[in-house]
């Protein structure tokens, strides 16, 4: 194993990442079929919730709001399932994108809503095989220059790396 620290994937019944609840303008970047945020919240909720069962264990890799932090995370408190975060840049609690205090500030608002804040990057295995996993790929980004560098998983040694 790597110096990441272990996790259990063999324990998570779902993955996903970048639901950016509240993200006013995400319907736009990335063609959801949306007219309003408040239309979007819902549908993901309700989408969510259809999906995950009040025991589910789902691991989130990053960008789960972006707007209002009080609005956006008190909101996925109406998601089923037992919620952990990997933080991706933009959450509140990502040591990527805020400063210590800003964590330790919005931590307890992501904790009151369900959330379980888990490290950048994690690894361990599922039936048996190693992974790592990640809001971050190990190279590559959505913008022109890769953003966020020092806080990916560190080099590409042919383990598979589940990211956002």
């Amino acid at each position: 194993m790597l110096d990441y620290p272990t996790f259990d994937f063999d324990q998570v019944d779902f993955v996903t990442s970048d639901t950016h609840f509240s993200h006013a303008r995400i319907s736009e970047l990335a063609g959801r079929p949306y007219s309003t945020v408040e239309e979007m919240n819902e549908d993901l909720v309700c989408r969510w919730n259809d999906t995950v069962s009040p025991g589910a264990v789902v691991l989130h890799l990053g960008d789960v709001a972006l707007g209002s932090i009080e609005e956006s995370i008190a909101l996925t408190a109406r998601l089923n399932g037992r919620r952990l975060l990997v933080p991706g840049n933009h959450d509140r609690v990502s040591p990527a994108t805020q400063s210590k205090r800003a964590i330790e500030r919005f931590l307890p608002m992501y904790e009151a809503a369900g959330w379980e804040i888990l490290p950048e990057v994690i690894e361990g295995t599922r039936h048996g095989y190693r992974i790592i996993a990640s809001h971050y790929p190990y190279a590559g980004d959505s913008q022109e220059q890769d953003r966020h560098t020092s806080h990916r998983p560190r080099w590409d040694d042919g383990i598979p790396l589940i990211h956002g």
